[in-house]
């Protein structure tokens, strides 16, 4: 018994000694090649940083400085500032070439970005442009962290391998897509880092704290916002990729600790068919310079067996529909210093030495394919000038100036050439008004990404996807579209309007109609300066003017302003914030009169949003992101382990985004007795299963029943996968006189939805309105089991509770900030729920 109790401390003690030994690297660990000599005048990262990467995880702030030190010692390497993310961290780009490069790089860009505009240029002697991005989470460090090395590998090394590959490449090197989730995480991991390496993943190093370092400042997954291009993070990379259109662009992350090495090409079958075949197949080719690389220092790897190439909002899959070549790396994660895997004790400079290998390798295969590479880019454009791109698409929204200019400025964001419309134009029934609309003519360089923006979707090679399947962008914006427009009726340029602000002065009241984007905003501002607003609950004509449902009525008498004040202030909203308000005379309408009861008061929200354990991040960030960024809405963020200890009286809306689980009993308890008092709860998707149980909000859900006949072991992972509803476009029908569809211009409104909650709807009619058509399903992979089932259900269920309102959303009204057509769904729920 005790030799067997010596010999289990043995192994342990000699399992910990190794990691000890490995968490503690020597430069050399990583470097490549032995012949390679380095320059002295450079400083090594362990001269700048106190330590060889790898001991600890470095910090952004340690990054940046390093990253600076190289731009000033090398005449290899400029540095820009491009930026500063939430948090007012530098978003830089290091461009490292030759300096006889950096000499003419003005003309080497122009030429290259030439080589998509149809030149004709011999690409024999053109360097080839490598995009090098690293650790787009901020958990998988090891990109980042390996980065270090690259660019002193780069900086400092000397030979010929070397010169040859700064004549022939300009790389745009990337050290940390994301600054915020990089300091987060590795504050983490340092702080709880032993002095003894534990590789026991059940340390508390290796269990981050919600919301973890994942994720940007608003707890964004960033490699999802290539196309959106919502964050500051994000349009700064991608103002530098169409500044450059790079020929390869690499991303590294990580996967799980008991994986190994992934490199692209994913699985063949889940390529997005915009992509052309010979992308995949240089793809491939590159792989084998991985290969090779990665053999030499003797580590694990496999491709083509996981992963895929169709969600163009990936780092690793948006260069392929821009002429480019997306790669995606994943390296094992440590999730700290070292971990026991099934490979063995996982150390965090093993994992560098992989990703800078696998950098090292991508700019190998730059050199050997550089003449390759560059033909296929100028093939892919001039195919694309053959493709039938004759005409225009028209899109609008005549009562929202600002959700049109929104869409509007992601085309530009990525280059796409739009412009205004000479007159008003109606096409297949629907209005295009000249300044609520704009035209991009499909037959422009970047036609193909205009077709993967616009286009819907609904049949697929694979029923499997790694994200979503649909992102079809006016039906994310609402907005009415159309394909076949005409370029005749486009002015030769954009006219930007930026929304469209305009006021009439009044002494007796303002009316200021609910569809513009940016109204709920202007409301809040109102309220929040005291004064007073009421919402019109019917439609009304006055002053020869129609007047939707949710209008809103500003009397001028009776508030803290006077009819001048009123003016002035109104003004100033209208040319700034670009919303328009509409004076009148009288309180005689057609319909329903402004001193009517069908005019309700409204207060002033006062939110509160749950978060932390048990609360999805992403859901709750993206909550967090519209209130705070678009509609400038002040928001407590309330922990749910703390809501016990808070008083919860001081607000009369929480919102509670999808949930793992159902919260505790007291939690829940309290929540129902707030709500009891007076309190609108509101609810995302997983979290309607607990208060539907709890009698919140009483639903019935749909089950299926979908037995696996006829599958066999092997294929039992795809049967079940392809029963997921990835993220998929549905259409749903509006009851438009019901608040929370308030603003909306039609009876059709595209929903998106990732889950598989389906809610029957309530036997009262009147208390459905937002319904599934019979033929739902718009754009995006959904099984027929599935599509039967969600026909006819509800997405949205309100109900009182007590004097409160309980009020439920079984899809994500503000998907990825760029799901602009729905966010107005939990707008009206804020400010309309007790009307409701």
């Amino acid at each position: 018994m005790y030799k067997a109790i010596l010999m289990v401390a043995c192994l342990a003690f000699a399992k910990a000694l190794t990691a000890q030994t490995l968490v503690d690297p020597t430069l050399s660990y990583y470097l490549p090649n032995p012949s390679t000599t380095y320059n002295s005048e450079i400083s090594t990262p362990q001269e700048v940083l106190g330590y060889v990467p790898g001991k600890w995880h470095v910090t952004h702030d340690k990054l940046t400085e390093y990253m600076r030190v190289l731009a000033r010692e090398s005449d290899r390497i400029t540095l820009e500032n491009r930026g500063t993310t939430y948090e007012g961290r530098p978003l830089l780009l290091l461009t490292i070439t030759s300096p006889q490069n950096h000499a003419n790089i003005e003309q080497i860009q122009a030429d290259h970005i030439a080589l998509s505009d149809g030149s004709n240029a011999s690409t024999a002697n053109m360097p080839i442009v490598v995009y090098q991005g690293f650790s787009i989470h901020g958990n998988e460090p090891s990109g980042s962290n390996a980065a270090l090395l690259l660019a002193y590998h780069l900086a400092a090394g000397k030979g010929s391998e070397m010169d040859e590959l700064l004549n022939n490449t300009v790389i745009l090197f990337d050290p940390s897509f994301n600054p915020d989730g990089l300091q987060r995480f590795a504050g983490w991991v340092n702080q709880h880092k032993n002095e003894n390496i534990n590789p026991d993943s059940y340390d508390r190093e290796y269990s981050e704290a919600w919301p973890g370092g994942r994720t940007n400042h608003y707890w964004f997954d960033m490699n999802r916002d290539w196309l959106p291009v919502q964050l500051p993070e994000s349009q700064a990379r991608i103002e530098t990729f169409h500044n450059w259109m790079p020929n390869i662009l690499t991303d590294h992350h990580e996967m799980g600790t008991n994986a190994t090495f992934f490199f692209q090409p994913g699985i063949p079958s889940r390529t997005h068919p915009l992509t052309p075949a010979m992308n995949q197949q240089l793809t491939r080719k590159i792989g084998d310079f991985h290969a090779a690389e990665l053999d030499k220092i003797g580590s694990l790897y496999y491709t083509e067996e996981s992963y895929d190439d169709f969600y163009y909002g990936k780092g690793s899959t948006f260069p392929d529909v821009n002429g480019s070549i997306g790669i995606l790396f994943e390296q094992a994660s440590s999730r700290g210093h070292a971990q026991n895997s099934e490979n063995g004790v996982l150390t965090f400079p093993f994992t560098i030495r992989n990703q800078f290998t696998a950098g090292i390798s991508t700019l190998k295969a730059a050199v050997s394919m550089r003449q390759e590479i560059l033909d296929y880019h100028k093939k892919f454009y001039a195919d694309a000038r053959k493709e039938n791109n004759n005409g225009a698409i028209i899109f609008g929204d005549y009562t929202d100036a600002g959700r049109t200019d929104a869409l509007a400025d992601i085309l530009m964001r990525h280059k796409i050439e739009v412009r205004s419309l000479k007159n008003n134009v109606t096409k297949n029934g629907k209005t295009y008004k000249k300044d609520y609309a704009y035209i991009v003519p499909k037959n422009q360089k970047n036609s193909r990404l205009i077709k993967a923006m616009f286009e819907k979707r609904t049949t697929f090679l694979d029923s499997l996807f790694y994200d979503i399947s649909a992102w079809t962008f006016p039906l994310a914006f609402d907005m009415d579209y159309d394909e076949n427009a005409s370029l005749n009726d486009a002015m030769d340029e954009l006219a930007y309007k930026n929304g469209i602000g305009k006021i009439n002065s009044s002494d007796y009241a303002y009316l200021m109609p609910w569809n513009e984007y940016k109204t709920p905003k202007i409301l809040n501002i109102l309220l929040s300066e005291g004064i007073r607003a009421k919402v019109a609950m019917k439609e009304f004509t006055i002053e020869g003017k129609d007047y939707d449902y949710g209008t809103i009525l500003i009397p001028v008498q009776n508030q803290k302003w006077d009819a001048s004040e009123f003016a002035d202030r109104l003004g100033d909203i209208a040319i700034h914030e670009g919303i328009s308000f509409y004076g009148v005379q009288s309180g005689l309408t057609k319909g329903i009169d402004l001193g009517s009861r069908q005019f309700r008061a409204l207060t002033l929200p006062k939110v509160a949003l749950l978060i932390g354990d048990g609360i999805n991040p992403y859901d709750a960030g993206e909550i967090w992101h519209l209130l705070d960024q678009r509609y400038d809405m002040v928001v407590t963020k309330i922990d749910v382990n703390d809501i016990n200890r808070k008083d919860l009286s001081r607000y009369n809306t929480i919102i509670v985004p999808a949930t793992y689980g159902s919260p505790e009993n007291e939690v829940v308890d309290q929540l129902k007795e707030w709500t009891r008092a007076g309190g609108t709860l509101i609810g995302y998707r997983s979290a309607l299963r607990w208060m539907s149980s709890s009698k919140l909000l009483p639903l019935t859900f749909k089950s299926i029943d979908n037995p696996a006949n006829n599958i066999t072991f092997e294929q039992r992972s795809d049967f079940y996968g392809a029963q997921n509803i990835g993220g998929a476009i549905f259409e749903t029908q509006l009851d438009r006189s019901h608040p929370i569809a308030f603003g909306f211009k039609d009876d059709q409104l595209p929903m998106f939805r990732n889950t598989r909650l389906f809610i029957e709807p309530h036997s009262d009619s009147f208390r459905n309105p937002i319904r599934y058509t019979d033929n739902p399903l718009m754009s995006g992979y959904i099984s027929d089991l599935n599509l039967e089932v969600l026909k006819n259900t509800v997405p949205f269920q309100h109900n009182n509770y007590g004097r409160g309102d309980v009020i439920g959303f079984t899809d994500n009204t503000q998907f990825r900030a760029f799901w602009y057509g729905t966010n107005k769904l939990l707008m009206n729920a804020i400010f309309f729920a007790e009307e409701m």
